[in-house]
């Protein structure tokens, strides 16, 4: 077995992510709109970014980024490592657009319009798409191809090596919850692991209690009109904050914000799921570090600290609860999937973790994705195409972990298989290891991005001899 596990202290570590600029031309190329039936013959253009400049010959490897559920140009902007790879390799860099994201729309402005235009939206679909690119760019198959991809796009990653052998020689799986399916791992491993996080955050911090103080403060205020009209002034909603129901829909925010901070936890500033300082899950528990005698306090503070998320850059007005997600990121497409194909059972305990307790139901589950999409999800599919219990039959497939990522706690942690590297991150926020050099960055990831060029060398290696 390989695991590569680092130790390294990142207390203390501050500094600011330099801007880079990647140069890349836009390219399209037409896939099936239905691989499996094809449906009509019917074709449409994914868009994929390519830069050739660093190619000395023709077998001069591939480095493929499988795109995930958003724009390919923000996923490009903040993979840096791979920049580096490419030199170091001299490679072609390829980064493929995911159907249905970006600007990959089959149907273009209508692609979401009913479920007779979003059915095509399935990851074996996208899977296959990168397949087709992939022989169009390689086509007599003398360039090895090594795959990466972070979060979703690592999943896709180590599905493509799974699915497709002989178009691809390796693949790095970054922050990867292949295993965060039903029967496979807890419902509230998630939401633990993103308490631990912010209860380290500030050695001996109230943070954590302080948060779970919160829920029932909210709720309170939100249950009279009185209360609504305080928390309006307070937080500054971009709509009227005036229905109890409200509170549902600030809830479900505030926990995507919790999961986003963790999840870009990285040791220096970065604009990738939002404009965030270094060590933005410490700026925010800053902010909670002490108790408070009063609930107008707490509310104060918390509101305080959520500015670490929702106005960083100090230009924004007011409070938008209705996505704490970039716009760039296609989170309607991802709620399709995981109304579909993607079932991700989560829960909440309340003692386990710092939010209100939710068991997971999934007739509950299914019902609201029919009220959404009219559809019903297929709770196992997952499972059933790719697997998610052990990945020992892979081979030249690399899992990475950091231990401040929620999403660890349904990556790959442990194999029985020479042929898969498990490597385990303590310092690192979600695919930390992908994103460019910084002065700041803990040793591990330093450590990290050597072994993974040693590796890939040795993968182009065979692959050519």
């Amino acid at each position: 077995m390989k695991l590569l596990s680092f130790l390294v202290s990142i207390l203390g570590l501050l500094a600011v992510c330099k801007a880079t600029t990647y140069e890349y031309n836009i390219k399209t190329f037409n896939v099936l709109l239905d691989h499996f039936t094809f449906a009509d013959n019917a074709t449409f253009p994914i868009r994929y970014l390519m830069n050739d400049s660093y190619v000395t010959d023709k077998r001069s490897p591939i480095m493929f980024y499988t795109g995930n559920e958003g724009d390919i140009e923000l996923f490009a902007q903040n993979t840096g490592f791979v920049w580096k790879a490419g030199i170091q390799l001299k490679a072609m860099i390829v980064f493929a657009e995911h159907r249905y994201y970006g600007k990959s729309l089959p149907f273009g402005n209508e692609s979401y319009k009913d479920p007779q235009h979003l059915g095509y939206l399935t990851s074996e679909q996208a899977l296959a798409d990168f397949a087709d690119l992939l022989e169009h760019l390689n086509p007599d198959r003398l360039r090895p191809v090594i795959c990466f991809g972070g979060s979703y796009g690592g999943m896709l990653s180590a599905w493509m090596r799974m699915k497709y052998p002989h178009l691809v020689v390796g693949a790095l799986a970054s922050s990867a919850p292949v295993r965060q399916f039903t029967d496979v791992v807890p419902c509230d491993i998630f939401n633990r692991i993103l308490t631990s996080v912010f209860r380290v955050a500030i050695e001996n911090s109230p943070c954590v209690d302080n948060i779970k103080k919160l829920w029932p403060v909210l709720k309170n205020f939100s249950s009279t009109e009185e209360g609504r009209k305080y928390l309006s002034n307070e937080f500054k909603f971009c709509k009227p904050y005036n229905k109890t129901e409200d509170y549902d829909t600030f809830y479900a925010y505030l926990m995507d914000v919790f999961g986003n901070l963790a999840m870009a936890n990285y040791p220096y500033e970065a604009n990738f799921l939002a404009p965030l300082p270094a060590f933005p899950v410490r700026q925010f528990c800053g902010q909670l570090d002490k108790n408070f005698d009063k609930n107008e306090e707490l509310l104060t503070a918390f509101n305080n600290a959520l500015q670490v998320y929702s106005n960083y850059t100090q230009k924004t007005k007011c409070l938008d609860i209705s996505s704490a997600y970039d716009e760039s990121m296609g989170s309607l497409g991802w709620d399709f999937q995981a109304c579909t194909e993607m079932v991700m059972p989560m829960c909440t305990t309340g003692s386990t973790d710092m939010f209100v307790p939710k068991k997971w139901d999934f007739a509950e589950y299914s019902t609201d994705c029919f009220k959404k999409f009219k559809v019903y999800p297929r709770e196992r599919a997952a499972i059933c195409q790719y697997g998610a219990f052990k990945f020992d039959m892979l081979s030249n497939v690399i899992f990475s972990n950091g231990l401040l990522d929620p999403w660890s706690g349904g990556g790959v942690l442990r194999t029985q298989s020479d042929a898969v590297t498990v490597v385990i991150l303590p310092e690192g926020a979600h695919h930390l290891d992908l994103r460019e050099d910084n002065k700041a960055d803990p040793a591990s990831i330093k450590a990290t991005r050597t072994y993974y060029l040693k590796t890939f060398r040795e993968w182009v290696d065979t692959y050519n001899n």
